[in-house]
């Protein structure tokens, strides 16, 4: 049975039932409904913690979309399990995946240069200020170009970048 049949709460149910009724009325194909099933099925999962299950759909989900902005979520929701799951470096893989598939998402490159900003105060931790340093430059130069497609966001990374000097502007908004 599809997750969307299992869920037990009213509000849940009535997302369900108003998201297949939109379905069943878009003016798309098959393959594209088909997907944004298993997306929909994966962010539910996702939402419980069911990060196994999650995954599944979304895999699913990728080899039925054919939509680049569509994708590009997908993708970046594969990176928010990794990186919850502190496997950092599959979820920059799938972040820069969901980046090169739709160029215009500041939540990934947000999330991006938050994993490069965590990976710089472990460095500097180690005692290795070069490496946390070209680890800080990297965030702050994916931070930048977040902040450039939501300017009213970000405001302590904003706030950062202003702090350590890695700002060229004053106000991005």
């Amino acid at each position: 049975m599809p997750r969307s049949q299992r869920n037990d709460n009213f509000i849940d149910k009535s997302f369900t039932v108003m998201a297949d009724i939109l379905l069943k009325m878009m003016p798309t194909n098959r393959r594209a409904k088909e997907a944004f099933v298993y997306y929909r099925d994966g962010m539910s999962a996702q939402a419980e913690g069911e990060y196994a299950e999650a995954l599944e759909n979304y895999e699913e989900a990728l080899t039925l979309e054919d939509n680049p902005n569509d994708r590009g979520y997908i993708l970046y929701n594969i990176g928010l399990i990794h990186a919850s799951n502190g496997e950092y470096e599959k979820a920059l893989s799938y972040y820069h995946e969901a980046i090169n598939v739709n160029p215009q998402m500041p939540s990934a490159l947000n999330n991006i240069a938050v994993i490069y900003h965590y990976q710089g105060d472990k460095a500097r931790e180690a005692g290795q200020e070069n490496e946390a340093e070209d680890l800080f430059d990297r965030a702050a130069e994916y931070w930048k170009q977040a902040i450039r497609f939501a300017p009213n966001n970000y405001i302590e990374a904003q706030n950062w970048l202003k702090i350590t000097g890695r700002s060229e502007m004053d106000v991005f908004f």
